[in-house]
């Protein structure tokens, strides 16, 4: 099996991070890759905003827990009062992946480089996980002050986000199980 497919069969999502940070180059890298992703008629309308600040960090987790507790759904209310509770597994780097709106293909997009960013970081020996949290949350207003602040155009929403570090020695990877009956070729 060539590199490039045994980089997509082996990729999982990593739960549990060291407290080393990714390097600069490394983190270039996987930058460069997500701009490389495709993009509905080529028009790149997305933004990455990659954070490896730990205040900051903790500043969005907050922010994201409160926005929880404001909710009607009891399962995000009970992570909001969760003080353990941290939506991006304590990851070094955080990658967010915003778009806009109103370009239908918007979501497809943003998936696409998510993609790209977790398979480059597998490359590089970089464990990662998509967050959904703040796509769920950035309409909050305690939540869009904080993503304005960090320089994410206010017209954007976010799509998703790539929590980036090395796999903690306790990480539990779980051997994929694939589902059956999931393709059908017709001739």
């Amino acid at each position: 099996m060539n590199e490039v497919l045994k980089n997509m069969m082996t990729r999982r999502s990593i739960r549990s991070y060291t407290d080393r940070q990714i390097s600069e180059e490394d983190l270039n890298t996987i930058l460069s890759a997500a701009i490389n992703a495709p993009s509905g008629m080529n028009l790149q309308t997305w933004h990455f905003t990659a954070i490896t600040n730990a205040e900051i960090l903790n500043r969005i987790n907050k922010s994201i827990k409160a926005a929880f507790t404001r909710s009607t759904d009891s399962r995000l209310q009970e992570r909001g009062h969760n003080e353990n509770y941290c939506c991006y597994y304590h990851a070094p780097t955080l990658i967010i992946v915003s778009n806009e709106p109103t370009q239908w293909w918007a979501p497809m997009d943003c998936a696409c480089a998510l993609e790209n960013i977790f398979l480059a970081a597998t490359s590089l020996g970089i464990g990662s996980c998509w967050i959904n949290q703040l796509g769920q949350t950035c309409d909050d207003p305690e939540v869009r002050s904080l993503l304005t602040e960090l320089g994410i155009p206010s017209s954007h929403k976010v799509y998703g986000c790539a929590a980036l570090g090395y796999a903690s020695p306790e990480s539990c990877i779980k051997e994929k199980k694939l589902k059956e009956h999931t393709i059908s070729i017709i001739r």
